[in-house]
């Protein structure tokens, strides 16, 4: 049976009332909280830094998901791991030596991903998967919230599946764009057991009803992955 994982980005949250807005995800069910990191460099956008990790930390339990849009990456993950992050995750393209960045990640006590755009090879993976705890595969290009989900993002999860089974490690497949009740079944399917979503949660006033609907919906779901 599958380990399905639900982790609320962010990113769509109302930035005035964090703490609450947390806390609350949090009691409606969510497993995990993603953090969005954008630097106006790599991505087209600005968002939040190692302060507001540390200071949403001690509101929750459950393990915050850091995702670094950002280059260069090296310099800001220790100081992620110390404000309290559980995974650092960074795109390759971000990092002059992929190996040296996972290795740093782990060295500062965090789980380590690797994240893929829509128009990333997954090659990388041939070359580091003894290194990850975590894949995350962008089904929007990253830098904005509330984007329609690729579709061609599908076949690239199911790749990345096969990757995973075939090295019998334990790695989270996460998913992250555009993700909603209607398509999160599908989307499991493919391979996917992470999923984030932000807007189809955190713009509607009920957030304990949506995350109901993404487990009924993964419930239906037959698949051989297991934690």
């Amino acid at each position: 049976m599958a380990t399905y994982r639900i982790a609320p980005s962010i990113l769509s949250a109302d930035f005035a009332q964090l703490g609450n807005e947390v806390r609350n995800v949090v009691a409606a069910g969510a497993d995990m909280i993603h953090f969005d990191v954008m630097d106006n460099h790599y991505v087209p956008n600005l968002t939040i830094g190692p302060m507001v990790c540390s200071a949403i930390r001690p509101l929750v339990d459950v393990p915050i998901d850091v995702h670094l849009m950002v280059k260069p990456v090296d310099r800001i993950i220790p100081d992620f791991a110390r404000a309290g992050a559980d995974i650092i995750s960074f795109h390759p393209e971000a990092s002059e030596h992929i190996d040296r960045t996972l290795q740093l990640i782990h060295d500062n006590g965090c789980k380590a991903g690797l994240v893929f755009n829509p128009a990333t090879p997954l090659d990388y993976l041939l070359h580091v998967m003894d290194k990850l705890d975590l894949i995350l595969i962008m089904s929007v290009n990253p830098g904005f919230g509330g984007q329609a989900f690729i579709p061609h993002a599908l076949k690239k999860i199911e790749t990345a599946r096969a990757m995973i089974d075939s090295s019998g490690k334990q790695i989270m497949l996460e998913v992250d764009g555009g993700i909603k009740i209607d398509n999160i079944a599908e989307v499991a399917r493919a391979g996917a057991d992470t999923f984030v979503s932000g807007s189809a949660i955190f713009n509607t006033p009920d957030y304990t009803a949506v995350i109901r609907q993404m487990r009924e919906r993964l419930n239906t779901v037959i698949s051989p992955i297991s934690d």
